[in-house]
Parts: C-alpha cells; structure tokens; sequence
C-alpha cells in the first residue's frame, strides 16, 4: 500500500515549524512531526495507513536541531542528529563526552542505512521501550529541552515517559535537543541488549554506570513491555549482584514470565563482568 494524501512542509527554522503546529494544536493527527517524531516508524505506518496526517511538517533542515554543543559539564545533542553522526563520533561533528557510550549504542542500532536517516529525538519522541535511546538516556538522567509557542522547557528523562509511546510532548510542541552528562576519566560503564538477531529491537536490556568523580552509581533494566527502570545510589546498583535483588527489580517492571526473567539477568550479569574486566 501507500501513503494517504497529505501536505508536506519542510521547514527552515524551530519558529517556523511551531507556527505550522499551532492552528492544529487541537488535533494530534493532524500534523505530525518528520524526522523528530519517528520517522523510521512512521514512514511504514504512512503506507500502511495506520496513520493518516493531514500534513506531515519536516524539521530535518532546521540548523538549530542538527547542532552539537559542549555546555559546561552536559553535551547538548540536536533532535534531528541522527545515529550515524553519533556512531560516527568527532568525525562526524558529535564529540563523544561518554567514553564511548553513545557511538557503541549507535553502532547497534538497527542496520546503517537506517541509522543514516533516524534521529535521536526521532527515537526518543516515539518512546518504543525496546529502543536503545529510551533505555540508554533514562540511564545517564538525561535532560531534553522541549519547544513550544511559550518558549522551552526543560524535562529529566525520568518524567519524559508516562509509559510506552506516551511522553511529556504537548500539542504544538516539539522536542529540540537532548542534553548528556560528560564523563570524567574515572567513569566506567557497561551496556548489553538481547536482540534474537542483529538489527531487531531489544527483547531485554541492562546497562551500568559508575562515576565517582560525579558521584554516579546507575543501573538501568528495560524490557520491551514497560518503560526502563533506573536504580540509583552505589549500595543499590551493587546490591543487584544478588539475583534475590535483581528478581525484585524484575518485579517492579512486572516481568513474571520466566524466560524473560531469564534474559534480564544473563543482560546484567554480562554487563557486570563488562565493569569488573574494564579499565578504572
């Protein structure tokens, strides 16, 4: 199949963009958001004709959403970078302030062709639980920045999601920019996914993250049913190396079946021996 008919306007600034929003802020299929909006998703729902925009604004042109700037001790990532200039890293005009953190997960998303076109707000604003970004951002407590008609806001990955496929965006908002914390060279962390073969979502995920020079002590588990769950403070994350603690966190992310369990504590354990064989 192909897609409905629909209006296509591309667009030069974040302004622009918002002012096309507005007058359909009151119907959330009416205007929907290319490439900060799920592209890589949206593009066989178009042709499916799962949805059906009246018009489809694209915000892929927009300098603004395409920079990468070092602010202080947090990199501020554009909207509409995609994976590959993360994978990329300095070549690609996105330095990698995490150790190799960020382009090791880029690496492994999906296949090139599709990390070349999908974005990292695209990924984030779609909120799919088994994608990396959602799993990997929760874990470094991120912040994204969020464009409106009032001016931005500013919002911790932590409360971006009420659940899966559902955020904090607002009609007539568009996410611009997410924004990291950069390591210091004490910082060691380890991120493992479950993928039945390569270039599919996750089936399970856990990732770690110490940082003694920041005072960090994280550990993330993300499961394709539910949103990621975080534990925090270094007593915590420690304690998941007993599989009577890590069953509890599969508790909190209601994962009773008992291959899933299964997969969730192979991800972690691996990610532990990741830590324990890395250099401080």
């Amino acid at each position: 199949m192909k897609a409905a008919p629909f209006a296509y306007d591309a667009c030069d600034s974040t302004t622009q963009a918002l002012a096309l929003l507005q007058p359909r802020a009151g119907d959330a299929d009416d205007a929907l958001l290319l490439p900060c909006s799920g592209t890589q998703s949206l593009g066989p729902m178009l042709n499916l004709r799962l949805s059906r925009p009246a018009r489809l604004v694209d915000l892929s042109r927009i300098p603004a959403l395409n920079a990468v700037t070092r602010q202080g001790g947090r990199l501020r990532i554009g909207a509409a970078v995609t994976h590959a200039r993360i994978e990329d890293g300095d070549a690609a005009g996105v330095p990698d302030v995490t150790r190799g953190l960020l382009p090791q997960v880029a690496a492994h998303i999906a296949y090139r062709a599709v990390r070349n076109r999908g974005t990292v707000g695209g990924s984030l604003a779609h909120g799919d639980p088994a994608g990396d970004w959602v799993s990997v951002m929760t874990l470094l407590d991120a912040q994204l920045l969020i464009a409106g008609p009032s001016g931005e806001r500013r919002v911790a990955s932590s409360g971006f999601y009420a659940g899966p496929y559902t955020t904090a965006l607002q009609a007539g908002e568009i996410l611009a920019a997410v924004e990291v914390p950069v390591f210091s060279d004490r910082a060691r962390w380890a991120y493992r996914k479950l993928c039945r073969k390569p270039g599919e979502l996750a089936d399970a995920i856990a990732g770690l993250w110490f940082d003694p020079a920041l005072g960090v002590a994280r550990a993330v588990l993300g499961a394709p049913d539910g949103m990621p769950h975080t534990v925090s403070g270094e007593a915590a994350v420690q304690a998941l190396r007993d599989p009577v603690a890590v069953g509890l966190q599969l508790d909190a992310l209601h994962i009773t079946d008992p291959v899933q369990r299964g997969w969730h504590q192979a991800m972690l354990r691996r990610a532990w021996l990741d830590i324990d064989t890395a250099s401080p």
